[in-house]
């Protein structure tokens, strides 16, 4: 019997900084948008640039993860499924919203044109330009303590940075779920 597969694989870069939630249950969710370019040249040799958007929601860790270190203008890789939803908007009307459930993602921008990034020990490094006076970058959340700890590992430098800028946000009513 053959299987069905659902897979999207995608790469561009946010629209806009990622927006997170958490659920009455208490699972976080994340949502951002992404722009694919793609370029071709027609018959006649004129160059072409066509920008497809995506709508990307992340569940829970993944989610955390997403709000934490992605900001408007990151370069992404993005792999998931494709997801379309039917809702009935205010006015009565049925609308559908088609998406991609990320599974994973990978951050394609450089260091010098994104945020603070987890090091191999887990332990955040800042870019060499969040040094410089400006607005503040976005704190990811502390790695958790572990008992095999290297004892010359420096401790967290969480002071350093300032407050997030995108605190999550209860989801009030069925219209704020995407899903």
């Amino acid at each position: 019997m053959a299987k069905d597969l659902n897979k999207v694989q995608l790469t561009g870069h946010l629209g806009a900084d990622p927006e997170m939630r958490y659920t009455s249950q208490g699972s976080a969710v994340t949502t951002f948008r992404v722009a694919s370019n793609r370029t071709w040249k027609d018959r006649e040799g004129g160059s072409h640039e066509e920008t497809e958007w995506f709508r990307i929601v992340a569940w829970d860790k993944l989610g955390e993860i997403c709000n934490s270190y992605l900001t408007k203008g990151t370069r992404v890789y993005v792999e998931g499924r494709l997801q379309t939803r039917k809702w009935t908007d205010r006015d009565g009307q049925e609308r559908y919203t088609t998406e991609v459930v990320a599974q994973d993602m990978i951050i394609l921008s450089s260091r010098g044109e994104r945020g603070p990034v987890p090091d191999v020990d887990g332990e955040l490094e800042e870019p060499e330009e969040a040094a410089q006076p400006g607005p503040a970058r976005r704190a990811a959340p502390a790695p958790a303590a572990s008992s095999g700890a290297r004892p010359d590992a420096a401790p967290p430098r969480a002071a350093a940075r300032g407050a997030p800028r995108n605190q999550p946000q209860p989801i009030e009513s069925d219209d704020d779920i995407p899903f």
